[in-house]
Formats: structure tokens, sequence, C-alpha cells
């Protein structure tokens, strides 16, 4: 961040979040569920990220995922309760997780002390998160913890990022920004090709443009797609408010050790990297804290 200190809630999200990440962006995931009988990459994302709600209905899962198109999610949900139930695809989640970190880094890494180690700080961290008023969160905080190190510091990571991503809602929400008008907004601030994250979340040409319509309306995008400065201000309060709410777990932390736990992962994040266990051009903008090793 350009002459300005990042946010110690945004950086532990860069430095954690790779971790969850391969529950979507690795292939064990999409295999163990076309295994199972779904159909396509849409039905396993929802059903995965979704199974922590049981059987949730499509308005809900889209209501609290917020920036996907509900004819997305409807085309996936209840369709994925059909081809097994909600627990099934829990269990199918951690044995995908646990196959692709074991390519991904090895039996030997995963256990290792330094593995336990930022196992029990993330674990920590994740106790910590205040979940009231946070469905996807509490519903991941819920679960049973695995024993495993290396799942256990993905499970914390999976309450941290949704516990995140539950405030992050709430900050647009109070900037007034609908599913639709977040990504408009997203996309122009960020430099994310528009037209590509609008079809990865499912929304039309003609609902894209009356969102950019309402943004513009509001003085918030100017004539050519970008943002104005108030809208640039207002997506800096989003991000500060964001990493604001997400701030407690790092603050019961505290720096020390949470400056340890970004040191424990940072091997990891640069393994999974370099297998390509995330994909880098994101549409969450996820930018990881270490970059992805040369070739």
């Amino acid at each position: 961040m350009s002459g300005q200190q990042e946010h110690r809630a945004r950086r532990m999200w860069r430095a954690l979040e790779p971790v969850h990440a391969v529950s979507y962006f690795a292939p064990e995931s999409r295999a163990a569920c076309d295994e199972l009988g779904t159909k396509g990459y849409w039905m396993s994302y929802f059903a995965l990220r979704g199974a922590p709600l049981g059987e949730a209905p499509p308005e809900l899962v889209a209501a609290l995922f917020y920036n996907f198109h509900p004819g997305l999610v409807a085309r996936a949900l209840p369709a994925a309760w059909k081809v097994a139930a909600p627990e099934r695809f829990l269990a199918t989640r951690l044995e995908a997780v646990d196959a692709a970190l074991h390519r991904l880094l090895g039996a030997d890494i995963l256990a290792s002390a330094e593995v336990a180690e930022a196992a029990a700080l993330a674990r920590e961290a994740a106790l910590a998160a205040p979940t009231a008023g946070r469905a996807l969160a509490a519903a991941n905080a819920a679960l049973d913890w695995p024993d495993a190190p290396h799942l256990v510091l993905w499970h914390a990571q999976t309450i941290l990022r949704e516990q995140r991503g539950d405030g992050h809602v709430a900050a647009l929400l109070t900037a007034g920004l609908d599913p639709a008008e977040t990504l408009v907004a997203f996309a122009a601030g960020t430099g994310l090709d528009a037209t590509w994250l609008r079809e990865r979340r499912g929304w039309s040409e003609q609902e894209w443009e009356a969102a950019a319509g309402r943004l513009a309306d509001r003085g918030l995008l100017d004539a050519g797609g970008g943002l104005t400065p108030a809208g640039e201000e207002l997506r800096r309060d989003v991000e500060a408010r964001t990493d604001a709410l997400a701030d407690v777990p790092w603050a019961m932390l505290g720096d020390e050790r949470a400056e340890q736990l970004t040191a424990l992962v940072a091997p990891l994040v640069s393994a999974i990297l370099a297998g390509d266990g995330l994909l880098l051009n994101n549409p969450m903008g996820l930018r990881p804290l270490v970059d992805r090793p040369s070739a």
C-alpha cells in the first residue's frame, strides 16, 4: 500500500487465505465432487462452501455469498443436495483439501513442527473470532475440528475468512451497494477484467449496465466506467470497515504472534502458489503476501 501501512487484518488475510483457497482452486475438490455426481464447477463450489449451512436453499446461499447472481446459485442448489447430503460434502471437502495439501506440500512438511505451531496459532485466532451476526463464520465454527495439524490450519482459516467475508457484506450494506453494484465498483477499483468478473458471477450485460448506471447516478462512477473520487472514497471506506471488523482475532493474538504465524505459513503458501493451488488472477482480488516462486 503506497505511503500507508497495510492493516493487520488485511495482511493476515493475504498471508493465510491461499491455505483455504485450495478448497476451490486445486483440482482435487472438483474431481471429488464429480465422483459424487455433481455437474460442473459451480455445483461443486456452492455445495462445498454452503454445506456447513445444511440443506440451505439457493435464496439463503445467494444472500450470504452476496455477489453471485441468484440464478447461478439456483442452477446448483438444491440439485446438489439430491446428489449427496451436506454432511457428505463436508467430508468430501476435508478429504479433497487433505489430498491437495499432501500433493502441494508433501507429507514431511505437513508433519513438521512448524505446521503444528502455525495450526495452534491459527486455531487460537479462529476461536477468538466473533460470530454474532455472521452466519457463514458461525456455521463453520460449529463444525468439529479436524485432528491433523495441516487440516486444523485450513479449518481455522476457513472460519477466519468467512468471518471476514460476513463483515465485508455488512460494510457493503452500510455503503448501500447491492451485489451487482459491488462487483462493478470492485472491477473499476481493482482493474480486474469486468467482462470476466461479470460472467464469473453470473450477471447479464444488461444487469451489469444497470448497476453501473445506478453508481453513476450516485456520482460514484464516471462516464468512462472508472471510479470518481467519491467512488474511490466509498471503496476505501468499505475496505477499512472490513478490516476493522476482521481484526478482533488478530488483536487477541497480538502483533508478535501474528507475525510469527505469517512467517510460519509463508513457505507453505509459496509451495501452494508454485503448484498452482491458487488462481493468481482470482475474483477476490487476492494478492498473496508471498510471491510465486520463479521457475
